[in-house]
């Protein structure tokens, strides 16, 4: 009934993985794309994979690995999207310039690096921008790729730029939090645009707010945004998947 189009599953977060995989299947999660996105977390992920049917991933570089980063690295990157199925697109990869002293030159090397090996294996990617909207927005216009504007929380015009551009926005547990203006957003847009995801085990929704996230709440995220869009949990549950395989090719 639902996808998780973008969450961590790691040992190091989670002390029972087999029972995080029961709760979400409990509550009617299908599937869940978790994102290898440091060159540690890579084959973490590619493990999980293998080991779990409701499992898949995406994999590529996050922009704070973007110092430590070699040829050889994109190498690998490139051998392992070829050589599994389950993994399904690039990322998450982009530009984060929320923190001092940051080089914005190399973050945009890599993200440029990652999004030509998108376009020529033509696979989606899913897209981290932080503080760095107009950037992202003027890199992505230079190449054809599709994919998913990860954890989005911009402004309807921004919104908007991305929907034009042919990406869905991935919404998460930001849209219960109580100061939250995607609200707003997502009552303007067509829920063609949207596709949940939890970013977990960050960003849990109200009411669980400061425990550890998990794909199991999605249908929290889900309720949250039939209430803004007036409409049903199945309604939404149906159209989010839609999109979802609109984009990711899970017969690979």
């Amino acid at each position: 009934m639902f996808i998780d189009t973008h969450c961590h599953l790691s040992k190091k977060d989670y002390n029972d993985i087999d029972l995080v995989i029961k709760e979400n299947i409990k509550v009617s999660i299908n599937k869940m794309i978790i994102s290898g996105c440091e060159i540690d977390s890579v084959d973490e992920a590619i493990e999980m994979t293998k080991k779990y049917d409701i499992v898949y991933a995406t994999i590529g570089y996050h922009p704070d690995q973007a110092s430590i980063i070699v040829d050889k690295d994109i190498n690998n990157l490139e051998n392992l999207l070829k050589s599994n199925e389950k993994i399904l697109g690039i990322g998450e990869i982009g530009l984060d310039y929320h923190y001092d002293g940051i080089d914005k030159e190399k973050q945009k090397k890599l993200f440029e690096i990652q999004l030509k090996l998108a376009e020529k294996l033509d696979l989606p990617v899913i897209i981290h921008s932080r503080d760095a909207s107009k950037d992202t927005i003027d890199i992505l216009n230079k190449y054809k790729v599709k994919g998913i504007i990860h954890c989005f929380s911009g402004s309807l015009e921004t919104a908007n730029i991305y929907i034009k551009m042919g990406y869905k926005l991935g919404i998460g547990g930001v849209v219960t939090f109580k100061n939250s203006k995607l609200p707003d957003v997502i009552k303007n847009i067509s829920l063609d645009n949207i596709v949940l995801e939890t970013d977990s085990p960050y960003l849990t929704p109200d009411p669980y707010r400061g425990k550890i996230n998990s794909s199991k709440y999605i249908p929290i995220i889900a309720e949250k945004i039939s209430i803004i869009k007036n409409t049903t949990v199945e309604e939404v549950a149906k159209i989010t998947t839609i999109n979802c395989n609109d984009l990711f090719d899970f017969n690979r």
